[in-house]
């Protein structure tokens, strides 16, 4: 086999690689170019149809120079020259709505009146603006910004390159007896706007993602603050269940010794309330373990290692007094007074109604500097409401860098309870937080009068307008 083989066949080889990518690239260009895809410019966000008007009326303007341009300067038939401007001035309106046809359009309109003006050249004659006309270039100005500003960054640069491409087909190969050129300063300024509007919407769309991304983050830390909340709240519950059980557990053990000489079946009972309130109180441990553990694979401690933290008393309303102490301790001036029967309360109602008053007054150290808050205890028969009230910051508060979610976690442990709760602010500035957490009522005198159907509501401010919400203490 001689030498020239090979290079055949490495030739063959390159040839049809280029021709495959040559294929490839004119086939990128129709998907890109080749389309009446609508791409309509939207409203400025502050200008409103400002912008639209402002093409229209450029549109007019070419119209009417291109037009009497071709006709007197070009020495082309009037009608015709009005056609040709007609075409122009119509790809900058037909650019609003659908950028790639009008591209198309003015391009046509540019050869169209090119081919005709140069049939009209004479030597030693009038030096007429040639490829584009003065009126010609600036539509093409405006249709290629608008193209930039609409479409993907490869259509753009696809698009000035054709164009320039073109130009220097009719300028420099084609040319033509005498004109003053116009070709150079023409591919110049389509680059210069083709650059701009790529910026713009570059920028536009840098704006819109990160708005995007901020309402995500926003929604995902408002999420991952409420899925904290619940497990807290999960938590706790559990070690109160957990006492209960516990005592249960104790006291069915207890009790058969209790008894002079307690049958078998009082015995298996027994033993059978044990067993269950144990196996129940496993599973709540374990529950607990995971909303706990950072890492649920090293729960277990002869496996990770680890030891389980001591649980910490839950508190209730008698520690009160000692949160309101705590909180004059950080510099608010703070009051607490209760009003009503008192009477025990379902450990969830007062662990709930602590931890609203404790999130509700950690707000008014955040958000009011300088204010005072009073917190008011209403015990009902059928629940206990909770007001805590602030009066109007003296001072400017300082940027706060919690998650801006405390209120969630009120509204879930009034929800939790089917209770209700209101945030809002106060005519004087000041802001309001009322809570209102129902029990079981107990049972009535059978002495005791029946109201009649038509009784106006006797508690008619437990239950607020939710309306009147707001968010920001």
């Amino acid at each position: 086999m001689s030498r020239v083989e090979p290079v055949k066949r490495w030739g063959k080889r390159q040839g049809a690689w280029l021709w495959a990518r040559a294929e490839r690239m004119l086939r990128v260009l129709h998907d890109d170019l080749w389309t009446w895809r609508a791409d309509p410019l939207p409203p400025s966000v502050w200008l409103r149809w400002f912008p639209h008007g402002v093409v229209l009326l450029a549109a007019f303007g070419v119209l009417v120079g291109d037009a009497a341009q071709l006709g007197d300067n070009g020495g082309i038939e009037p009608g015709f020259a009005f056609l040709i401007a007609v075409a122009q001035a119509g790809a900058m309106a037909l650019a609003l709505w659908r950028p790639v046809a009008a591209w198309w359009l003015s391009m046509a309109g540019m050869l169209v009146g090119a081919f005709a003006v140069r049939a009209e050249m004479v030597p030693g004659g009038y030096e007429f603006t040639w490829p584009w006309t003065a009126a010609g270039l600036i539509g093409h100005l405006f249709v290629m910004l608008l193209l930039a500003l609409r479409v993907r960054t490869r259509v753009s640069l696809e698009a000035l390159a054709l164009t320039a491409l073109t130009t220097y087909l009719v300028q420099g190969v084609m040319g033509a007896a005498n004109y003053l050129p116009t070709g150079q300063l023409a591919v110049i300024l389509f680059t210069v706007v083709v650059v701009l509007g790529t910026a713009l919407r570059g920028r536009r769309e840098a704006r819109d993602e990160l708005a995007e991304q901020t309402t995500l983050t926003a929604e995902e830390r408002a999420r991952r603050t409420l899925l904290e909340e619940r497990g807290r709240i999960a938590r706790e519950l559990h070690d109160v269940v957990a006492h209960h059980m516990s005592v249960i557990s104790i006291q069915a053990q207890v009790a058969p010794l209790l008894v002079e000489n307690p049958s078998d079946e009082l015995k298996e009972n027994l033993a059978g309330i044990r067993q269950n309130a144990l196996e129940a109180l496993t599973e709540l441990r374990r529950v607990l373990g995971v909303l706990r553990a950072e890492h649920p694979d090293a729960l277990d401690g002869t496996e990770g290692g680890g030891t389980a933290a001591p649980h910490a008393p839950q508190p209730t309303l008698d520690r009160l007094d000692a949160l309101v102490e705590n909180i004059r301790a950080a510099g608010l001036a703070v009051t607490a007074d209760s009003s009503g029967l008192r009477r025990p309360l379902p450990p969830g109602v007062e662990l709930s109604a602590y931890r609203i008053v404790q999130e509700a007054l950690s707000n008014v150290l955040r958000h009011a500097p300088g204010a005072s808050a009073e917190v008011h205890l209403i015990h009902l028969p059928i629940g206990l409401r909770v007001v805590v009230t602030n009066t109007r910051p003296l001072h400017t508060p300082a940027p706060s860098q919690g998650a801006g979610h405390g209120l969630l976690g009120m509204r879930e442990r009034v929800a939790m309870l089917d209770g209700t709760l209101t945030a809002q602010s106060l005519p004087d500035g000041g802001y309001q937080v009322a809570a209102f957490l129902p029990v079981d009522a107990p049972d009535l005198p059978a002495d005791e009068p029946d109201l009649p159907a038509d009784d106006p509501d006797p508690y008619p401010d437990l239950f607020p307008d939710p309306s009147t919400e707001d968010d920001a203490p």
